[in-house]
């Protein structure tokens, strides 16, 4: 798949700006990405704002649906897994690279990179930040960034091993379907039994145990009865992060 980044000194959102153009009618190839030096409208899940820093990654690519494809909404584990492998390079041994569901990576339990899922008509618009050079003081939660830990990855050089990245994902997904990229996230996840917290868009919070994946990716949560409760959507805090 070719790849071609387009970056722009500004804007106020990459992924609102390649929705606008699907919008528009415009031609957005699969393997083009829309990178910027600066945004000042950035945006996370459940209409968080995530962070405008010089240095860091903040890009935006866009998947063309075909009717033979997974479900579209896995492909935030597409784009965790992609972050994933770009990461591994530049991190140093002492800290602990990890995938938390649904599709955030930590750095030593903080909070290293997000990940949006948007929809278009048959296109996903998958917008991605990482905190390269700088991370912002979260209120519920630690953030980290990889200079505090070593030389901060050049913007561009990691743009490429991104995006090199994604497509490679992003044709396994295609070719062997979602079960084998559930199986390779969980090996690099909290693992089973880890404590957490879901929080729901409606500020209600369910607390239990890690269980697992459904085979849509759905998040597994064990309670303290014993019973599995099966949680489609919510942002998932983990005891002691």
């Amino acid at each position: 798949m070719p790849t071609r980044l387009e970056i722009v000194t500004e804007t106020g959102s990459t992924s609102a700006d390649l929705l606008a153009r699907l919008a528009a009618g415009e031609g957005v190839r699969e393997g083009h990405w829309l990178i910027a030096d600066r945004q000042s409208a950035g945006r996370g899940r459940q209409g968080r704002t995530w962070l405008d820093a010089p240095g860091n990654f903040m890009g935006s690519t866009a998947v063309r649906l075909l009717p033979q494809d997974p479900p579209p909404a896995s492909l935030s584990f597409v784009a965790a897994l992609a972050v994933y492998e770009a990461v591994l390079g530049h991190v140093s041994s002492g800290r602990a690279l990890q995938l938390k569901w649904p599709n955030d990576v930590l750095l030593g339990g903080a909070k290293l990179a997000g990940i949006l899922l948007e929809r278009s008509g048959d296109a996903a618009v998958i917008g991605i930040g990482v905190n390269l050079a700088a991370a912002p003081h979260l209120p519920d939660r630690p953030a980290w960034h990889l200079a505090r830990s070593g030389p901060a990855p050049d913007r561009d050089l990691f743009a490429h091993q991104l995006a090199a990245s994604f497509d490679r994902e992003l044709d396994r997904w295609r070719q062997f379907g979602l079960a084998p990229i559930l199986s390779r996230w969980l090996a690099g996840a909290h693992p089973v039994g880890s404590p957490l917290t879901v929080h729901g868009a409606d500020g209600a919070s369910i607390a239990g145990a890690f269980d697992g994946l459904e085979p849509d990716g759905a998040l597994r949560l064990r309670l303290a009865d014993g019973q599995c409760r099966v949680i489609h959507a919510g942002d998932v805090s983990l005891e002691g992060n």
